[in-house]
């Protein structure tokens, strides 16, 4: 009787493991609710906790490179990058400092209220759930900002008393700590984080270009986040959030310098009043301020001299939203809901230095208010097939935009510019089908129609870096894509394979155009000296977008997992009606072919391997495809070993042979280059 009683145990616990197993995956992103992937006709990719912490990369977007669709604008991550080159791209987009694909936390824009660009080194990676990539898909849902798609990081809230430590170091003289710390209390929980890091990084110059004035892009940041849970009863959930967020970072020379401080707060309110409905709402905001210095460093760069000082960026975004799911009784879903967001933000600089000192100040900034409204329906049509309508009216204004510049020693106006309000309406349509057309096979088909507003610092702030003078354009148009995809998957077993072909026309895409080349004196730009060249964000009437998608994963053994992934990617200029000789030119910072390829071992004795190769075939810096950034092949590897159930010691090794990863090159010839071999370690404990 014994036996039979520990034989029924052992079948009750395999058929639970089972049942566990056979849960259909559940995306949220695509439809601002729980969906179950399979439904999902974007292409799209969930990344587990797991996973996410298992990737030889010490930063998280460094993570998600994985990712053959994701990127930077530049090759190089926020270990180094200057926090306005973090824009998030997919699918390459038309990468820029803007994002043009949408990342969220937990619901909330993390792109910067004034730039878009992306701070990554405000999540925190021990406390994620997981990470969602829709591709080419999610604007229906979140409108502006959504061109390329949305990534959204989604966070553990955890259900028992319990915390954890990681601390690492390496080279560069890196080192991090993070500690968490949850309560829970009855009903309530109550959740404690944070974050130290600092690295003295590495030189962002080429080996053969460098001079006495390059020295390592060093970064420090720190953060503090709580989070208070309150169960209510059964059917309603309150949680509010805080986090504070500060950053400074040196930009390869001892003058270039950014910084950047942040306070969040939001409040969110889950209902599930009935067993087919729910709701949520949600309330955030944010106040940050950032600021910055660029210099022009001389030819034997063994001096540089202030070009700008960008000594306050501040800015606000506050935002709601009231989000819905009914779950009709023939088994289709609507998601509905409407949201807001509010924007407000400038530019406090210095620029034009001469004699040893600033003798201009310029200051230039304004307002922007989005409010939208949406509606999501999944709706099964026959046996097997299943669709999804979509539509979205977004209501956009752009207030009190204003460029002020005087002399600092006399207070003489030199230039005063107030420009028009501006103000619009868009419709965000989306459409998918997915057939099921056996166990093994599935093929889907998705199109959507989006926006995405210019970002204040395009339409109003100029930069230089270097002696590349870029332009503001308070003029510019609204960006607009119509986006369409065909993919299938295919599952037999632990083997998983999916493809897709996909196709963007991209209309009044933003671009950094050149203009003038120097040396000389122009009106748009003043005075360019020789090897420079002025630029200004313009609207390119016409580009288009598109290519293949690859994927695959075999579980070979129970303890070892194999992944590839490829993507092919033709991004050139139809149409520029104001650059015509951009017409058939390549995208910059796009390369066509991109690939990777990863392995999972849990070797014996507690030991997990984790080897990455990434493939990146050459691109242009540049508009006019005259700069070109060489093929790369980077390879990084992971370990962990498990000392014990709650204690792990890890080392990644990025960049293993010490491959050269170009990131930028200049007119006058000047190459930037990315990580170099890194090796990074560190122990992580729970209780």
């Amino acid at each position: 009787m014994r036996h039979l009683l520990t034989l029924l145990a052992a079948s009750r616990a395999l058929l639970a493991c089972a049942q566990t197993l056979t849960l259909d995956p559940v995306i949220i992103t695509a439809t601002r609710g729980p969906q179950k992937a399979a439904n999902v006709p974007f292409s799209q990719v969930r990344l587990d906790a797991t996973a996410l912490r298992a990737s030889p990369a010490t930063t998280l977007d460094g993570a998600l490179r994985s990712v053959p669709g994701f990127s930077l604008f530049r090759r190089s991550d926020s270990l180094t990058a200057n926090p306005t080159a973090q824009g998030v791209s997919l699918r390459g987009l038309g990468p820029s400092g803007a994002s043009r694909s949408l990342v969220l936390l937990d619901g909330v824009p993390l792109n910067d209220p004034f730039g878009g660009w992306v701070t990554w080194s405000k999540i925190s990676r021990e406390s994620l759930a997981s990470v969602e990539l829709v591709r080419g898909g999610g604007a229906t849902a979140w409108g502006n900002a959504s061109l390329g798609g949305v990534v959204q990081v989604l966070t553990e809230f955890p259900t028992q008393s319990g915390g954890g430590l990681v601390a690492s170091a390496g080279d560069f003289s890196t080192r991090s700590a993070e500690l968490g710390v949850n309560q829970v209390v009855g009903n309530s929980t109550l959740q404690i984080s944070g974050r130290d890091f600092d690295t003295n990084g590495f030189s962002l110059v080429a080996p053969e270009d460098r001079g006495p004035i390059d020295i390592g892009a060093w970064s420090r940041h720190h953060w503090l986040t709580s989070r208070w849970r309150q169960q209510f009863s059964t059917d309603a959930t309150l949680t509010i959030t805080g986090r504070s967020f500060a950053e400074k970072r040196g930009n390869g020379t001892p003058a270039q310098r950014n910084a950047s401080r942040e306070n969040f707060g939001s409040v969110k309110l889950d209902v599930s009043p009935q067993k087919n409905f729910s709701w949520s709402a949600l309330a955030y905001a944010q106040d940050q301020v950032f600021s910055s210095t660029f210099t022009s460093i001389n030819a034997t760069r063994t001096a540089e001299t202030p070009a700008s000082d960008q000594f306050a960026v501040p800015a606000v975004a506050l935002g709601g939203a009231w989000t819905a799911a009914w779950t009709h009784a023939s088994g289709s879903r609507t998601n509905f809901g409407t949201d807001l967001r509010h924007v407000r933000g400038e530019t406090r600089e210095h620029y034009s230095f001469s004699n040893g000192a600033f003798t201009r100040q310029r200051v230039a900034g304004g307002t922007q208010d989005f409010a939208g409204i949406f509606a999501l329906h999944e709706q099964s049509l026959a046996a097997n097939w299943r669709a999804t309508l979509g539509g979205r009216l977004d209501y956009w204004r752009e207030t009190d935009g204003h460029r002020r510049e005087q002399e600092v020693a006399t207070g003489i106006i030199a230039r005063d510019d107030h420009y028009a309000d501006r103000d619009g309406v868009e419709f965000s349509p989306s459409a998918g089908l997915v057939w099921q057309a056996t166990e093994t096979w599935r093929l889907r088909a998705a199109a959507q129609y989006a926006f995405r507003r210019p970002t204040l610092n395009e339409l109003y702030r100029p930069f230089r870096v270097g002696n590349v003078i870029t332009e503001a354009n308070a003029a510019l148009e609204t960006e607009h894509v119509a986006s369409f995809e065909v993919g299938t998957d295919y599952t037999r077993g632990t083997l998983t394979l999916g493809g897709a072909v996909f196709h963007n026309e991209f209309r009044d895409a933003v671009g950094n155009v050149t203009l003038e080349r120097g040396p000389g004196t122009f009106p748009l730009f003043g005075f360019i000296p020789a090897g420079g060249v002025g630029r200004q964000r313009l609207n390119l009437d016409r580009l288009r977008v598109r290519g293949v998608e690859l994927t695959g994963k075999w579980q070979v053994t129970s303890v070892l997992s194999l992944d590839a992934a490829y993507l092919y990617n033709d991004a050139t200029v139809q149409r520029a009606a104001l650059a015509p000789p951009l017409e058939g030119k390549r995208l910059a910072q796009v390369p066509r072919h991109t690939a990777t390829l990863g392995a999972s071992w849990r070797a014996p004795f507690g030991l997990t391997v984790t080897p990455r190769l990434r493939w990146l075939s050459r691109q242009f810096e540049d508009d006019e495809n005259q700069l070109i950034l060489g093929e790369v092949v980077i390879i990084d590897l992971g370990a962990s070993y498990a000392i014990t159930p709650r204690a792990e010691i890890f080392a990644n090794l990025e960049n293993l042979t010490d491959t050269r990863i170009e990131t930028g090159r200049s007119a006058d010839g000047l190459v930037n280059t990315g990580t170099p071999r890194f090796a990074n370690a560190g122990v992580r404990f729970t209780w």
